[in-house]
């Protein structure tokens, strides 16, 4: 990525340097070409100024081998223009029109047991598949000649939310592309990939390329190097196309940024996003929050992790809902000012851009009853005054648009490692590294902390903290970055059943924790995992703690002890432990799957010992992260998710009300505010353990 933004903000009517996107997926193709003009006339109402066009818009420009029909899109592209709305062009190529499946049926992806994905849902396409490649490079050659030097045209947007639902295919045209970069990856040494995939074990010997196929049903657990590799090959295949398309538009159109939205939950964890970046100019993300009461954390989460793969840079939020999804067995409508909320829980973390799905509700389709920015009712309906609401919010910030945020650590997320873990054949099997990471992300949120969520790779040396809740699997380069952390005189916490095996996924002998042993000073003896209905006491967090799920036996090599366990067999042994590097440097390990209460007690403890300033709140429920612009004025965003008004030590005024504040700023229940000014920051108060 470079240093680019979109220039969409210099070609609204508005006027300004700096916007904050705002708006959302736009099918007009889906709609009478009479409702058109009230839909831009309704954008301009609501504050409208980037919208999606073109996801799913395949059929409508090419309904046969042979014909092409742009004659609607163009008259779109003129409507948005004449009304200063940006377009983010989509290139199409999401899903297949029925001609292509019905000419080429060996385009449809196939599951692991063999079963052909018919035509009639969406991105019915092996990601594999040669003819696939060559029809969709064509609509995106086609599109980026028609379009590239539209007035309308802010970016490019490839395909939408790759591999969302065709990550993985296992049929034939796919065992051809898996063993052409198995070849690649080995040099063309089968007996490369014997060894990387220790075959010796149940006969699984390979004597030649063509006898190797993806990981297919069988009897038994498969190979687990076998697996690893057809993930790294499946990520690979979807960012082969995002780079074939992006391809095509740069050289078409050198001067317009590209990006892809991408899934940072759920399904997004089959992609080796932070591979993909390099490739984009925005990093975008789609983010919708699970239905349940306190989801944002899930939301920050999300936000800090599109961040820390836009490597701090803005980035933008593609989609979201702004009410309730349509896909989950429970799709609860957002309650009294959440929606408020939720979209500055993403502007505070660094989105430029805020987008939805959809701008107006669908009346036919699989999603015809998720939520829109114009629902089914109507411009006269309290949702509709909600989005208009929103966007003269947004006009309000255009300021922020452009600072980037201000983070007081990292936490590590590797994808190959979420992978590895969260399959079969380990000592616990219900192990989650998706809730190890939002509970160490919450932990620090709630003490005050603003955290970068970035992969191994990232330059860490730039953080005085770096915390590793999960890290099962890490090859010596990462290993290392992560240990010159403590070494250089940071602070690094690891968390239980990380550094076990290798980029292989074969274990590290000479005992556990593998890669961590001499930064840690310790060497884990036993794992423990722990019944359902099993906890351990813990003593010396400050707090009355349990460890559920998972335990070790652990014997220290330098390290002191600063948590034991007390009951149990495991009773007097370690549960957290330190060892000092130098004279600043420490790496802590946490060997027990701690509860929230635990956690928090812990990272206090750390932070407190850090010196880590954060700011002075009443509540952890009030939220408050630091934007600051090129210029050096700090912006900061207090969101308020509890039911009674917080308060937070600073000055300044307040974007979205003209209110001037000193001393203290007032945040109303479930309330938000963005202050440009200054704010108060102390050291968390040292900790006793207890």
């Amino acid at each position: 990525m470079d240093d680019r933004w979109i220039r969409w903000p210099q070609q609204t009517t508005a006027g300004r340097d700096r916007l904050v996107g705002f708006g959302g997926d736009y099918n007009p193709e889906q709609w009478d070409e009479s409702v058109w003009r009230e839909d831009a006339r309704l954008m301009v109402e609501a504050g409208v100024n980037l919208v999606t066009v073109g996801v799913f818009a395949w059929s409508a420009l090419q309904p046969a081998p042979d014909r092409w029909e742009f004659g609607w899109l163009d008259r779109v592209m003129d409507l948005m223009a004449d009304h200063g709305i940006a377009v983010d062009l989509a290139t199409a190529t999401a899903s297949t029109p029925s001609w292509v499946t019905t000419l080429h049926p060996d385009v449809l992806a196939v599951d692991r047991f063999g079963h052909t994905m018919a035509q009639g849902g969406r991105q019915a396409w092996s990601p594999s598949s040669r003819v696939y490649r060559r029809l969709s490079l064509e609509l995106v050659h086609r599109m980026a000649e028609r379009y590239g030097s539209h007035p309308a045209l802010a970016l490019w947007h490839v395909s939408n939310e790759l591999g969302g639902h065709n990550a993985h295919c296992y049929g034939e045209e796919a065992a051809r592309a898996f063993r052409t970069w198995l070849r690649e990856r080995y040099g063309d040494s089968i007996q490369r990939l014997n060894d990387a995939w220790q075959t010796l074990v149940w006969s699984q010997r390979y004597a030649d390329w063509e006898e190797i196929q993806p990981p297919r049903a069988t009897f038994t657990d498969p190979n687990p190097s076998q697996l690893l590799d057809f993930e790294r090959f499946s990520s690979d295949q979807l960012r082969a196309q995002l780079r074939a398309e992006a391809a095509v538009l740069r050289r078409a159109t050198p001067d317009i940024p590209i990006t892809t939205n991408l899934i940072l939950f759920d399904a997004g964890k089959r992609m080796a996003y932070s591979t993909w970046t390099d490739d984009l100019d925005i990093v975008s993300s789609d983010h919708y929050l699970q239905p349940v009461r306190d989801a944002h954390p899930e939301a920050e989460f999300s936000a800090d992790r599109a961040r820390g793969l836009a490597d701090g840079r803005p980035w933008m939020l593609m989609e979201t809902a702004p009410g309730q999804t349509s896909w989950r067995r429970v799709n609860p409508a957002k309650r009294s000012g959440q929606l408020r909320r939720d979209v500055f829980s993403y502007i505070a973390r660094g989105s430029d851009t805020v987008c939805f799905f959809q701008w107006r509700a669908a009346r036919a389709g699989a999603e015809r009853f998720h939520s829109a920015m114009l629902p089914h009712g109507g411009p006269d309906t309290d949702a509709f005054r909600d989005v208009v609401a929103l966007g003269r919010d947004l006009a309000r910030c255009a300021e922020l648009a452009g600072s980037v945020v201000e983070a007081d650590c990292a936490l590590v997320l590797s994808e190959e490692s979420w992978w590895a873990l969260e399959r079969a054949d380990h000592p616990h099997n219900g192990l989650s590294a998706t809730e190890t990471l939002l509970a160490w992300h919450r932990a620090l949120t709630d003490l005050g902390a603003t955290v970068d969520v970035v992969p191994p790779t990232a330059d860490l040396g730039r953080y005085p903290l770096v915390v590793v809740p999960q890290l099962y699997l890490v090859d010596d380069a990462d290993a290392e970055r992560i240990a010159a952390v403590a070494r250089d005189g940071g602070t690094v916490v690891i968390g239980s059943f990380s550094g076990i095996v290798d980029e292989f996924d074969h274990v590290r002998l000479g005992g556990y924790p593998g890669a961590f042993r001499d930064l840690l000073g310790l060497r884990v003896e036993q794992f423990w995992p722990l019944l359902d209905d099993e906890t351990v006491v813990l003593d010396g967090l400050g707090t009355d703690g349990r460890a559920r799920r998972w335990a070790e036996v652990i014997a220290t090599e330098g390290a002191r002890v600063e948590a034991t366990l007390l009951d149990g067999d495991l009773a007097g042994g370690p549960a957290v432990t330190r060892m000092r590097h130098g004279e600043t440097g420490s790496a802590w390990y946490v060997g027990a799957e701690l509860d929230g209460d635990s956690l928090g007690a812990l990272f206090r403890r750390i932070l407190a010992d850090q010196g880590l300033a954060l700011p002075l709140v009443s509540s952890p429920a009030l939220r408050v992260v630091t934007r600051v612009s090129t210029d050096g004025d700090r912006f900061h965003v207090l969101i308020n998710h509890s039911g009674v008004d917080e308060t937070v030590v600073a000055d300044g005024t307040d974007l979205l009300d003209g209110s001037s504040h000193a001393g203290t700023v007032t945040v109303p229940a479930g309330a938000v505010r963005v202050l440009r000014g200054s704010l108060s920051r102390e050291p968390l108060a040292a900790v006793t353990a207890g």
